[in-house]
């Protein structure tokens, strides 16, 4: 009944937080305070609640209530006021700042061409005195208005009255009982021009409409088409997509490179080989819990082709190519980078399997740290912590992967070379002679090569030549041949090629005799040394035809491929390097700068020997000097003591002053034939391997060349 009182609840309808402590009941664990009646403040009664069993609100008192997961049992939420309308909402703002615009434009022009005030005089006596002392130069009327002009300014009202003002322009009206007449024939007399066209009316309504609202309407308009092409040109490089990236995009249908096209680097290519069956057939390695790498990091000298090969994996795997150059992540704008690196990792996921393509990475994969870092904060320390933010992102399952392209791999950060991120190197090599051979068999595919041609040979004669030289070289014989009007490229246009990338263009410069036979005698002393020195390179050709910045060369190269040096083939060079020097000593008793660049080239050679190379029983096999040329600390801070770069000074001296000696005695005992190869250039300028052996007068002792695949097994 409705006058009984409630029956209290039973215990075990409360939840265990919520019962009461009973007489047998344990303080909880941890030192925690037991709930007690009175910690929990009433609920509110709800509206429609009333008069239920155990309290006010339908909810028994001192209980705390929690609504289910489906919203039953949550207090109702007394609905929202309606919001009044805002008065900038959405555009609205920017329509009324152009109605201002407009107001300020029309009123600024108004003002502008609004007619010159004209001083009002009255008709008698001012006008018609004026006429009559010949001051009104032109009239022109419009009923009985009359506009005009004085000769000279008249003020009215008189000076010391209010609004007194002088003008040469002024306006009057005629009174209808005036003497027309007598005017007429007053401006008559006094010859005063009085003009068929109206007085002054301002400007017409078209140039009013035009500069009263026209600068406005086209600045509104230049800032629309100016806003839309910024909004739009996120691969144009827009202000408004500054984070955009711009990589350049290739899919995979569109790339017309394959591994036919790269040659000589078969080691590089069978490592990529495996990143292709990976975008080609994910689940082959998926299967079996196989994870392939992340990133893929090419290095090697520029020129061996790193982007090519880049490029052959993408159209191999047939999937989209995303390219871009480290330097364009880079702006003057901090976090710039950062927005890209996100905006093309985010575009590479979409297009899945992709391949993403950094080119020399070494432009923002510098480490961290050191002498040279000047904060943590820079445009690129930021972009890459989110490249490797990124590329730790990737799941396992993520067909992307990012190849990347350095030149100077030990200057990287080493949070890059980790597992995990680019945790497999490929190093692309220079070829040896059977690449460059293949390389050269690239290039002339579309290249008509004549009988003589005899792409061996070349590929001998170019060691050290990447291929981008190689693809140079065969350029520059092609445009020689086209030059010369051949059907096809001849050998001659090889060699004369190979002469112009290696040693350089030829000059046409008049020397005197004088000049001639010292350079003559200076190219011969190289020749000569090298040709009788153990271990050097053979003698290919010798010239006394400036050719770049140098009045003659002499061009040296070795059989095969070197791939390691020994501190007699070191010798050597450095005495070849001295022998022009000395040979104008002996000669001609004094020396000149002709020896700028052979004194370079030794002493880095000297250096290295002493100080990278463990070749100076002074220094012995310590490093005093660092690879790439600057160490760790700051600009113009060694890290040797002065004692060890003192030390390091005098053997390389040493070694040159030895190296000076021998090539003394060996150019005095060989006199006879510096002379007679000196005397051959004179005559025929140039001279070829075998002629200038003969020349000199000394056997060609060298072996013969062996076939490509022996030097390999080698």
């Amino acid at each position: 009944m409705s006058g009984d009182s409630p029956e209290p609840p039973r215990r075990s309808d409360r939840l265990p937080s919520e019962r009461a402590p009973g007489p047998d009941s344990k303080p909880p664990r941890g030192g925690g305070r037991v709930p007690r009646p009175g910690d929990y403040p009433p609920h509110p009664a709800q509206p429609g609640q009333s008069g239920q069993p155990g309290g006010p609100g339908g909810q028994p008192p001192n209980w705390r209530v929690t609504p289910a997961p489906d919203g039953r049992g949550a207090p109702s939420r007394p609905p929202r006021p309606p919001r009044g309308p805002r008065l900038l909402a959405g555009r609205w703002w920017i329509l009324g700042f152009v109605i201002v615009l407009l107001g300020i434009n029309y009123y600024i022009s108004s003002q502008a061409l609004k007619p010159n005030e004209r001083v009002k005089v009255p008709y008698s006596p001012t006008f018609l005195q004026q006429i009559q002392n010949g001051n009104v130069t032109q009239i022109s009327s419009t009923g009985a208005s009359i506009q005009g002009d004085f000769k000279s300014a008249v003020r009215y009202p008189p000076q010391g009255q209010k609004d007194s003002r002088s003008s040469t322009r002024f306006s009057t009206e005629v009174p209808v009982f005036a003497n027309t007449d007598t005017l007429s024939n007053l401006l008559e007399t006094r010859q005063v021009v009085v003009n068929a066209h109206p007085p002054d009316s301002g400007p017409s309504l078209l140039t009013s409409l035009l500069l009263g609202f026209g600068p406005t309407i086209l600045i509104v308009v230049l800032f629309v088409v100016l806003a839309r092409r910024m909004a739009a040109g996120g691969g144009a490089g827009g202000m408004m997509s500054f984070g955009r990236s711009r990589a350049r995009r290739t899919e995979g249908g569109e790339s017309h490179v394959s591994f036919r096209d790269v040659a000589g680097i078969d080691e590089a290519e069978s490592e990529l080989n495996e990143i292709v069956d990976f975008l080609k057939n994910p689940e082959k390695y998926q299967r079996l819990g196989g994870r392939i790498p992340k990133g893929v990091l090419l290095s090697g000298q520029p020129g061996t082709g790193k982007t090519l090969l880049a490029r052959a994996v993408a159209g191999e795997a047939g999937v989209p190519f995303f390219s871009m150059s480290a330097s364009e992540f880079v702006e003057m704008i901090v976090g710039v980078g950062a927005s890209r690196v996100r905006d093309l990792f985010a575009q590479a996921k979409q297009a899945s399997p992709a391949i993403i393509f950094i080119d020399e990475l070494d432009a923002i994969g510098r480490a961290r740290g050191g002498g040279r870092s000047l904060g943590g904060n820079d445009e690129r320390e930021q972009t890459l912590n989110q490249i490797l933010t990124e590329m730790d992102g990737f799941e396992p399952t993520t067909a992307v992967i990012v190849i990347a392209a350095t030149n100077r791999p030990e200057i990287l950060d080493p949070a890059l070379l980790r597992p995990g991120r680019f945790d497999r190197r490929v190093t692309v090599a220079p070829p040896d002679r059977g690449g460059r051979r293949k390389i050269l068999e690239v290039h002339t595919r579309s290249v008509p090569l004549g009988d003589d041609v005899d792409l061996g040979s070349i590929a001998a004669s170019t060691p050290g030549m990447v291929g981008a030289d190689l693809a140079n070289l065969v350029n520059e014989a092609a445009l020689l041949a086209a030059r010369r009007g051949h059907e096809k490229v001849s050998g001659s246009d090889f060699t004369e090629a190979m002469e112009k990338v290696v040693l350089g263009a030829e000059r046409k410069v008049m020397m005197s005799d004088e000049d001639r036979r010292r350079t003559a005698y200076h190219e011969s002393g190289h020749a000569i040394v090298g040709m009788v020195t153990p271990g050097a390179d053979p003698v290919r050709k010798v010239s006394i035809i400036p050719r770049g910045q140098a009045l003659g060369v002499t061009f040296s190269s070795p059989e095969a491929d070197k791939f390691n040096y020994d501190e007699r083939y070191l010798l050597g060079k450095i005495k070849v390097a001295l022998g022009g020097r000395v040979a104008e000593e002996i000669v001609f008793g004094d020396i000149t700068t002709g020896a700028e660049s052979d004194i370079q080239q030794l002493t880095g050679i000297a250096r290295q020997m002493v100080g990278r190379w463990g070749m100076s029983r002074a220094i012995g096999p310590i490093a005093v000097l660092p690879s790439d040329g600057n160490g760790p600390l700051l600009p113009g801070v060694a890290e040797t003591s002065e004692t060890t770069q003192r030390l390091v000074d005098d053997e390389v001296r040493r070694i040159v002053e030895e190296s000076h000696a021998e090539v003394r005695q060996l150019l005095s005992t060989h006199r006879e034939n510096l002379d007679s190869l000196a005397h051959g250039l004179l005559e025929r300028e140039t001279l070829d391997e075998a002629d200038a052996y003969a020349a000199a007068g000394l056997p060609d002792k060298r072996p013969e060349p062996q076939p490509a695949a022996e030097t390999a097994e080698s």
